[in-house]
């Protein structure tokens, strides 16, 4: 059966939605909500971050994402230290107690990716991935406006 167009943007969004949903099926019985999950993986990757570069990072607003931090604070999972150059500015470190959790997130991970990639060449699994960084790092390198979108 021929498959209708499907435009590559819309091809990545629903490939990201439908992993984001198996991540979220598999992580039900935590207490985390995959919004949390997904903060404490990215202070994971970004030991240090400020809040607010982590809001841009993750598009969401700032008091949103203060809510998310909250609720991870009192699980004891993340910590805000102030930042010294900026005392309304807050900057995100990972507690001890997070590493059992954090173990737990990435094995999901895991899974998920071998669940997409079943049936999948490892050599062309390892190009697409390589061309997805590729494009990522053109996007990345277009100049950009004060609203933060690019110019052409």
């Amino acid at each position: 059966m021929e498959r209708p167009q499907e435009g590559f943007g819309f091809l990545l969004a629903d490939l990201s939605r439908l992993m984001r949903q198996a991540f979220q099926q598999r992580t039900g019985a935590s207490n985390l909500t995959l919004a949390q999950a997904r903060v404490l993986l990215y202070v994971a990757r970004h030991e240090g971050i400020r809040q607010v570069e982590l809001a841009g990072l993750l598009e969401v607003q700032p008091i949103t994402l203060a809510r998310l931090i909250d609720h991870l604070h009192e699980e004891g999972l993340v910590e805000r230290r102030n930042d010294p150059s900026d005392r309304r500015a807050y900057h995100l470190h990972l507690t001890p107690a997070a590493t059992p959790r954090l173990q737990a997130l990435r094995e999901v991970v895991a899974e998920v990716r071998a669940d997409a990639l079943r049936g999948v060449d490892p050599e062309a699994a390892a190009l697409v991935l390589a061309t997805l960084h590729t494009m990522r790092d053109n996007l990345l390198s277009l100049p950009r406006t004060a609203t933060g979108g690019t110019e052409r």
